[in-house]
């Protein structure tokens, strides 16, 4: 959800108030992906990378996770969205890791959607601490590493795989972000800052995912040789 910051400071506002202005992006977005029929959705909010913010910002986008928590889990109960928080939880503020203890536990047996949020989140680092968890029970495949790496994320199952990874802001690459889990992701960028992001953008997304042949490695159909 890239382009906070940049929406706010090109219209000479506050960084803090361009990552309100996603936040409630946040919710119409949740809102049409249920709508569509999306299963999963995960939303990267907060990289590893991201402490190197300022404090001030840092300090900031806490707080902010804190109410979204706390505004939006009756909302998800409501909806019947299971709401999980991916990435460290040990660099949290203590008010935070509570609020994501809480949502998680409202909202456990919701089975309409998952929502998925990367707060403190690596993937490079998930994938380190689910190889050391699986290689500890054993023989390492491909579907037990998957199961660890659920584990790693706070879910019990095995972690799907990523169809469409959606990119605002600009940017063109992945930075860190579901590696294992994007290996046969369908990418589709967009120059629009996230404060920007409408349901439209999203049915647009979506219509131009179903447009294309996904292969995984294969032939078309009806292709020989």
């Amino acid at each position: 959800m890239d382009g906070n910051g940049r929406w706010a400071t090109s219209r000479g506002r506050t960084r803090s108030l361009g990552h309100a202005a996603g936040a409630r992006v946040v919710r119409r977005i949740v809102e049409q992906a249920r709508q569509m029929g999306v299963h999963v959705l995960t939303l990267y909010a907060f990289s590893g990378d991201n402490w190197k913010r300022p404090a001030a910002e840092v300090l900031g986008l806490m707080r902010l996770f804190r109410r979204y928590l706390a505004g939006e889990t009756e909302r998800c109960v409501s909806a019947g969205i299971r709401l999980t928080i991916l990435g460290r939880r040990d660099r949290l503020p203590v008010p935070l890791r509570l609020a994501v203890e809480a949502a998680e536990a409202a909202t456990a047996h919701c089975a309409d959607m998952h929502l998925r949020i990367a707060i403190d989140y690596s993937a490079r680092d998930a994938i380190l601490r689910a190889a050391e968890l699986a290689a500890s029970r054993g023989a390492v495949t491909e579907e037990g590493f998957a199961v660890a790496l659920g584990e790693v994320h706070h879910d019990p199952h095995a972690v799907p795989d990523v169809d469409l990874l959606i990119r605002t802001g600009g940017e063109r690459r992945l930075s860190d972000f579901l590696l294992w889990e994007s290996a046969y992701a369908e990418l589709w960028f967009t120059r629009k800052m996230w404060p920007e992001i409408t349901a439209a953008d999203l049915e647009e997304a979506v219509q131009d995912f179903r447009g294309r042949e996904r292969r995984f490695g294969g032939l078309s159909e009806g292709v020989a040789g």
